[in-house]
């Protein structure tokens, strides 16, 4: 049962109250039952499947807590509202369950994103509801059927999504380029301060540096403390996911985040120079819309 809804030492004397003086069938569950689904096919279909669930928990379980609660969930599909499976933390879970079903929603969430919900709609109501199905199950853990069954269907359907839309590009590893035969530079020389170009990805939206950028970083602050620069540039970058406005926003949130992680590495902050681009000048050329790993970047190059 979804510890925020009712108070565990409350929850049989308010079960037994409604059982005693409300009708079989909540408002909501009723509002459920004659609702008809608005919003794109996705909402249409979760209505459908959480429509399914709670007639289920109630009829055959008298789960009234619950119902009422995945009857909520099921309204709010209906009127259109994107409703997101069941946060794990809400679930009284043991630790081995909370992590299978931490990764399992992980798996889920991320082939949602990858546009999921808008190819295979019908499919996509599947996975989350047998999802939500599993954690409430779970959490009661003492219908070892039911657990099976919610599960089994949410990894199978959760299996087909995956396999009809392919997965994301990784984000490369990020490099240190330096320029050199084709400009006619002896690679056994030292290199020239204008010819290094230490490149940092990013995560898709993201402005944060990980792993990867903070190894890069190391690098390019080593290389800037050991020369006598006159300035840095760091240049912020965004593939042709999200709107150019927004794009413009991230690609400067991108740069000012590679530059205080040189100046928190010792570089002088002073000789910095940051400037965004967005998606107008794209690594890898896509068309608009595209998630591409290359091109969420922040480039620094030295004078």
């Amino acid at each position: 049962m979804k510890n925020t809804i009712l108070r565990p030492l409350m929850l049989t004397a308010i079960i037994a109250l409604v059982a005693a003086c409300s009708p079989k069938k909540f408002d909501e569950v009723k509002a459920l039952n004659d609702a008809s689904g608005s919003g794109n096919a996705f909402t249409q279909a979760l209505t459908t499947e959480y429509r399914s669930f709670v007639n289920s928990e109630l009829d055959s379980y008298e789960d009234h807590a619950d119902a009422l609660h995945f009857s909520r969930k099921g309204l709010a599909a209906a009127r259109g509202d994107m409703v997101m499976a069941e946060a794990v933390s809400d679930w009284n879970l043991h630790a081995g369950h909370a992590e299978e079903l931490i990764v399992a929603r992980a798996r889920m969430v991320d082939v949602f994103a990858r546009g999921a919900r808008e190819t295979q709609p019908q499919l996509s109501a599947v996975t989350q509801a047998r999802f939500d199905c599993w954690i409430e199950e779970q959490e009661e853990n003492f219908q070892d059927n039911n657990i099976g069954v919610c599960k089994s269907q949410f990894f199978d359907a959760l299996a087909q999504l995956e396999a009809s839309i392919p997965a994301a590009a990784p984000a490369p590893e990020p490099v240190a380029i330096v320029d050199n035969g084709d400009l006619g530079i002896d690679p056994s020389q030292p290199m020239a301060v204008e010819n290094a170009k230490y490149i940092v990805f990013f995560d898709f939206d993201q402005s944060s540096l990980n792993a990867g950028a903070n190894s890069i970083l190391d690098a390019a602050a080593e290389e800037a403390k050991s020369r006598n620069l006159n300035s840095i540039s760091v240049v912020g970058h965004t593939d042709t996911s999200g709107s150019r406005s927004y794009n413009q926003t991230l690609s400067m949130k991108r740069a000012e985040a590679v530059r205080s992680g040189l100046a928190q590495r010792g570089v002088n902050a002073s000789i910095i120079q940051t400037q965004n681009r967005g998606e107008s000048e794209l690594l890898v050329d896509t068309a608009d819309g595209v998630r591409e790993p290359a091109n969420r970047r922040g480039e620094i190059t030295f004078q």
